[in-house]
């Protein structure tokens, strides 16, 4: 090789790509702004605030006291934004985007429902509807119906009026039947007999405040939880924005491999390399001249936007600086190699584009640059390991915010270099010097 011609090859690369300011400054734009919001939806700088509520419609159509206070629980929860109408007009508001889910408490429900608390028997139904579209919404609302339900109902059979009469009823209606007698029968008897002379006792103190958090105020749930966000650096934190750089570093740098690709099908079909051939240079030099100009491009573009993702967003490399450079030198030594690839298989400039930004899209995708790849099914999650962008979004998620060693960042710097090798190997070999 030819170090002089290629260092020369090299600067003049350079000298037209930052040329045009414009263009550069747009693609580094481009991937701060997408990086910035993507991050913002995927939680930000790790900081508390005020998430999204969840709209519903809520139709109550018993007039009971239990059916009420289920409605103003579930009203006054921070993590829904709730509001009263029929059941046509809840259904309607769903049906057109206008709300995630509804429910209906219908008729009798109170009632219905303190009858079955201890005999599980006649349980009333509730309608849950919602837009396909936001079915995670589902769980969300089952779970707060739940523990609203069970709160209220258990309030209004210890110590209510309504708790009162369905614990006589039931008694008697017990005393009645054939179960009467039997083992189970027996206990349920004593247990109803227990809560009759709690509801009577609750009525004699009537007057008296009742001790706070007893059972005349329903049962709840019984323990808290204590949440915690672990990563390996020591008072470092969740950042969502450094996973989201990560990924449209990735996305945009694979961009400019794919424009580098391209720039070279336009040389060839200008029959500029042909010219160069006539050149004491040889064709190696032309190829490692261009993959390194794309190499000190990419380093350009990945620096300038962590540098805003820094300053700007607070990512910071809370694990291994030497691992997050060698990542970086990696992956864009990796999409140098990239646009010879397309350079070498590539018939017109137009047809290569089009089907590189489709392969590029989707090793982005399954990548995890999008969203975090432990999202994806087990069996995409595993076929993504054979894509080198997942190794480049979590290997640079492992040095930034997890806060990992230079250890974290072999295994991605191996396979990115043994990707970059294939491929150039690739395309010294297939590269074609006449269009």
């Amino acid at each position: 090789m030819n170090p002089v011609a290629i260092l020369a090859l090299v600067r003049n690369d350079l000298r037209i790509h930052f040329s045009d300011r414009r263009g550069v400054l747009i693609n580094i734009a481009a991937a701060i702004f997408i990086a910035g919001f993507m991050g913002f939806l995927f939680g930000g700088s790790g900081k508390t605030k005020e998430m999204g509520r969840i709209p519903v419609v809520i139709t109550i159509e018993d007039d009971s006291d239990v059916a009420r206070a289920i409605g103003a629980a579930l009203a006054a929860d921070k993590m829904l934004d709730a509001k009263t109408a029929t059941a046509g007009e809840a259904r309607e508001l769903v049906r057109k985007g206008k709300a995630q889910a509804g429910l209906i408490l219908p008729q009798g429900f109170g009632e219905a429902a303190a009858g079955a608390f201890f005999r599980g028997r006649d349980k009333p139904q509730i309608e849950l509807f919602y837009d396909p579209s936001q079915s995670i919404v589902v769980s969300v609302v089952e779970g707060l119906l739940t523990q609203y339900v069970m709160q209220e109902v258990s309030k209004a059979m210890f110590g209510g009026p309504l708790g009162g009469k369905v614990v006589t009823d039931s008694l008697a209606d017990l005393r009645k039947s054939a179960d009467a007698d039997t083992p189970a029968g027996k206990e349920l008897t004593a247990l109803l007999e227990s809560v009759e002379k709690l509801n009577a006792r609750a009525r004699a103190d009537a007057g008296a405040k009742p001790a706070a958090g007893g059972i005349q105020g329903g049962l709840s749930v019984p323990y808290t939880v204590h949440s915690e966000a672990l990563t390996s650096g020591t008072g470092a934190r969740y950042n969502g924005y450094a996973h989201s750089f990560a990924g449209m570093s990735v996305q945009f740098i694979l961009f400019n491999g794919i424009e580098a690709g391209v720039l070279l099908l336009l040389l060839r079909e200008r029959g500029l390399w042909a010219r160069l051939r006539t050149a004491p240079i040889a064709r190696a030099d032309l190829l490692v001249a261009r993959a390194l100009a794309t190499t000190v491009i990419g380093l350009f573009m990945l620096g300038a936007v962590y540098l805003v993702a820094m300053v700007a967003f607070g990512v910071r490399i809370e694990g291994s600086v030497a691992g997050f450079a060698g990542i970086a030198i990696a992956f864009c030594i990796l999409n140098a190699c990239f646009g010879l690839l397309l350079a070498a298989l590539g018939r017109t400039p137009a047809a290569t584009r089009g089907l590189a930004v489709m392969v590029t899209l989707i090793l982005v995708m399954i990548g995890g640059a999008w969203v975090p790849a432990f999202i994806f099914p087990p069996w995409l999650q595993q076929l993504s390991l054979f894509a080198p962008t997942r190794w480049a979004v979590d290997g640079l998620d492992a040095v930034t915010w997890r806060g990992l060693g230079f250890d974290a960042a072999i295994g991605p710097i191996v396979v990115l270099l043994g990707s970059a090798l294939v491929c150039g190997v690739v395309a010294l070999w297939r590269f074609r010097w006449q269009s």
